[in-house]
């Protein structure tokens, strides 16, 4: 099978640009990002691989009468801490791509 011109140094580009992906996910794992909710009676910390790292809960919050604003204040962190984890992996892995979306690296 013959192919034009430079497909060689493509492929090898292609690999050199999936090895370097493969770095900076790893890379996001080590890196961290935290969100605060409620005026800061919930914290959460999250890795950028999206793995939930840390809870933090002031026991003013705790309120058994009251479980189901606290469900909401953890759900809303967490939400928060998810959109920052993935906007850094999106900027680090356009660093790479050049800008150019990748299906399943982003």
């Amino acid at each position: 099978m013959n192919f034009p011109g430079n497909f060689g140094d493509l492929m090898a580009q292609f690999q050199q640009m999936q090895q370097g992906m493969a770095q900076a996910k790893e890379e996001l794992k080590r890196r961290e990002v935290e969100a605060s909710v409620g005026g800061g009676m919930v914290k959460v910390k999250m890795n950028g691989a999206y793995e939930l790292i840390e809870i933090k809960i002031e026991p003013e919050v705790v309120n058994p009468d009251d479980v189901s604003m606290l469900e909401d204040l953890i759900k809303s962190a967490v939400n928060e801490a998810s959109r920052k984890s993935q906007d850094v992996m999106k900027e680090e892995l356009s660093k790479l791509t050049g800008g150019i979306s990748i299906p399943g690296f982003s």
